[in-house]
């Protein structure tokens, strides 16, 4: 995924009256040299990379308010300029605003987001609202939007270029989104609304993190870890000598309703503690860990739905989707429904594989069966998936080694499509010592951006894998990207390999995917640039990117194993191949659930959001509602850690995933068409989608490449659930 940053709406923000900043301090000549706040200038490093070993958490808050002081009065010098509002002195000069504000905002969330501490978290929910205030102001500045509305309405005869005229439609449409038609008694209520909002979303992710950290399964008897390898089971007693349980072990949850080692326990009481640890998170109950989120969701979603009748929408999710590819929850809810039948129908053919070798297994040791329950899904699946392709994980990783799938897959098939190449550089600051840092060239040498990996999980760290910038791309502005790739690959002992399964290769191509959609960005204003899409079209570079984890021709360049650099066997490629679409009835029915779940939250009135004791209750309605309700495959995110439909960005849009995926797979299906990965393909794509950001909408710049409207059948052949590839599993 790629994060949706605050700083895109600060860009747009404004105060009035600009926030009171500290007065200096006065130096005696007794006095020791007063530090300099490296957030307040820009930076000198390559790319305007951030000092981060100067950067202190003291800094941020400072900083903070000079540059929404500094910005407030850049915006306000707009709104009261005499002369006649035109592009230049009003569009193109708001553009140019804020460039404190977006420095410290940019490293702060990300930061935040990867590296957090006590002081940052602290600092995130006292600046929220702050922040929150300051973009209101700006969007509601009645004045300000005056001259935007000006221009907007003679747009026609501006003789803008397309780019340009999109900048000014893109302005009116946030400006009218936010509510600068409202009247200023409804300017306050939608402020006041967005402060609650903003505030909320900060416990929810706070809160999540802490049940990330908190709700790790410890464990007292190595015996109940059977099943795991040696390297799983020697991370996990360093996991345990990290929180101080010397002698014990953790596992620490992932972000998702499934953990991975659900697939290799043998104890079941193991599998069932660890996967109610995971899925009781947050929700109040007996298993919970942690604050309650189901009290911020019963809020949350009030609040939402209050914001959009406020603005003349009847649910938030309605007032989401205006201004997304998808247009209207019921084009959304008809999407699922479509995918959602079909992966409901392999999920049970895939569940009565499971419910057998589970009564076959019973039968053989002369006991009586037990019915499937969800934490003993991944076990069995294992079994299944090894039973008809004859491998298993233990088989496979030797193969995905990290640096072999970065250099001669990720970094590889890139080199291949677009020429480009990358040269790490050691001597530029980072924010923790795994982070490495690559320069991106282009084939004639010149330079493209920087790309920071920051692949391993940390307790500080956000769950899953996301996409963010710490600089923009930005040909109006003189600046080239600096890109964020995070994993959250669990860290080995000194010296062990590090080993992927397919689905962090997979995870890998997806996030440098958003990558390049930043990197390639060549916009000249910030605002159109890189990954500053809907969020139904910002995950469609990404999906198509992971086609080349399971390109033969990539594949086969990666996948060599890491004690003697011998290529995987055909054979067990050809397995690997074969059971790429194993257990997508499953995958599929979890993402959708979670996506109809979004939906249903945000599909609701004002004051039909339940109780915090309704919350789960309502989850599980919403499940029926859809029609793809089934107990063994629960929602890949339940609500109470449900954090990209409740800390903002994609609310109403966790369903931008599968929407964006018909994108990529129609795209995939172009390149095989033409041949597949080549350099002349790869120009083509980065020059009509890739490159573009926003500078048109999205729609038409598919369609512009694609040549015609999207077509859900690529999407089906590709998960195995059309007719066709059914059955084949």
């Amino acid at each position: 995924m790629t994060r949706l940053s605050l700083v895109l709406l600060l860009a747009l923000a404004a105060c009035p009256k600009a926030p009171e900043v500290p007065a200096a301090a006065v130096v005696t000549p007794e006095a020791p040299p007063v530090r300099g706040n490296p957030l307040l200038v820009a930076s000198t490093l390559p790319f305007s990379l951030p000092p981060f070993d100067q950067i202190q958490d003291a800094d941020f808050e400072p900083a903070f308010a000079v540059g929404m002081a500094e910005q407030a009065a850049e915006v306000q010098a707009i709104a009261t300029d005499p002369a006649a509002p035109t592009f230049e002195n009003t569009v193109v000069a708001l553009e140019r605003t804020g460039a404190t504000l977006t420095r410290v905002a940019k490293v702060f969330f990300n930061l935040n987001a990867s590296n957090t501490t006590d002081a940052l978290q602290a600092l995130d929910e006292k600046e929220a609202p702050l922040l929150s205030a300051h973009n209101d102001a700006i969007r509601m500045n009645s004045a300000l939007f005056a001259r935007i509305d000006t221009l907007y309405q003679a747009r026609a005869t501006l003789g803008l270029d397309p780019e340009s005229a999109q900048l000014l439609s893109r302005y009116h449409a946030e400006f009218v989104r936010a509510g600068a038609l409202l009247n200023d008694a409804d300017k306050a209520t939608l402020k006041d609304l967005n402060g609650q909002i903003s505030t909320l979303q900060t416990q929810f992710e706070q809160n999540d993190r802490k049940y990330m950290k908190d709700g790790a399964l410890i464990v007292d008897d190595v015996a109940l870890l059977d099943g795991m390898s040696l390297e799983g089971i020697s991370a996990a007693a360093e996991a345990a000598n990290a929180r101080g349980l010397v002698g014990k072990w953790a596992i620490p949850l992932e972000n998702t309703t499934i953990q991975a080692p659900l697939s290799v326990l043998t104890n079941r009481g193991m599998r069932e503690r660890l996967f109610r640890a995971s899925s009781d998170r947050g929700n109040g109950g007996p298993n919970g860990s942690g604050p309650d989120n189901t009290v911020l969701v019963s809020k949350l979603v009030d609040l939402r739905a209050k914001k959009a009748a406020l603005l003349g929408y009847p649910t938030y999710a309605a007032y989401a989707l205006a201004d997304e590819s998808a247009g209207t929850p019921a084009a959304v809810d008809a999407m699922l429904a479509q995918l959602g039948a079909a992966a409901l129908g392999q999920a049970k053919v895939e569940a009565a594989s499971i419910q057998a070798i589970i009564d076959k297994q019973a039968k053989a040791a002369k006991v009586k069966p037990f019915k499937a329950e969800p934490w003993d899904w991944a076990f069995y699946a294992e079994q299944d998936r090894k039973a008809r392709f004859d491998f298993d994980e233990a088989q496979v990783k030797p193969y995905f080694e990290l640096e072999h799938v970065l250099k001669d897959g990720v970094f590889h098939a890139a080199t291949q499509l677009f020429g480009v190449t990358f040269v790490e550089r050691k001597d530029l600051p980072v924010y923790t010592p795994s982070v490495r840092v690559f320069e991106v060239h282009n084939a004639d040498g010149s330079m493209v951006g920087l790309l920071l990996l920051d692949y391993f999980s940390r307790d500080n760290k956000g769950g899953g894998a996301w996409e963010d910038t710490l600089v923009d791309q930005s040909g109006l502005l003189g600046t080239r990207p600096v890109v964020l790739n995070n994993l959250n690959i669990p860290p080995v002992a000194a010296g062990q390999p590090v080993l992927l399964t397919f689905d962090e290769v997979t995870t890998a191509f997806h996030e440098f995917g958003h990558g390049l959609h930043a990197l390639f960005s060549d916009a000249k204003y910030p605002l159109l640039g890189g990954t500053n899409t809907p969020p139904d079209f910002v995950e469609y570079p990404s999906q198509w990117n992971e086609m080349w984890a399971r390109e033969p021709a990539v594949l086969a360049n990666y996948a060599k194993h890491y004690q003697t650099g011998e290529p995987m066997p055909k054979a067990l490629f050809d397995k690997v191949i074969a059971a790429a679409n194993f257990g997508t009835g499953y995958a599929t029915l979890e993402y959708i659930e979670a996506a109809a779940v979004d939906m249903a939250w945000h599909e609701i009135g004002v004051g039909q959001a339940p109780p915090s004791t309704g919350v789960m209750d309502f989850e599980a309605a919403a499940l029926q509602k859809s029609g793809m309700a089934f107990p063994l495959v629960p929602p890949r995110y339940h609500t109470p850690y449900f954090n990209h439909a409740f800390t903002g960005g994609y609310e109403a849009g966790y369903y931008a995933y599968i929407w964006s995926e018909v994108l990529a797979r129609d795209t995939g299906a172009w390149f095989h068409a033409r041949g597949g990965l080549t350099r002349e393909n790869g120009d083509v794509y980065r020059a009509k989608i890739l490159s573009r950001g926003r500078t048109a909408e999205p729609g038409a710049l598919f369609e512009a490449f694609y040549g015609k409207a999207p077509e859900v059948g690529p999407l089906l052949d590709y998960r195995g659930l059309s007719p066709a590839k059914k059955g084949g599993k």
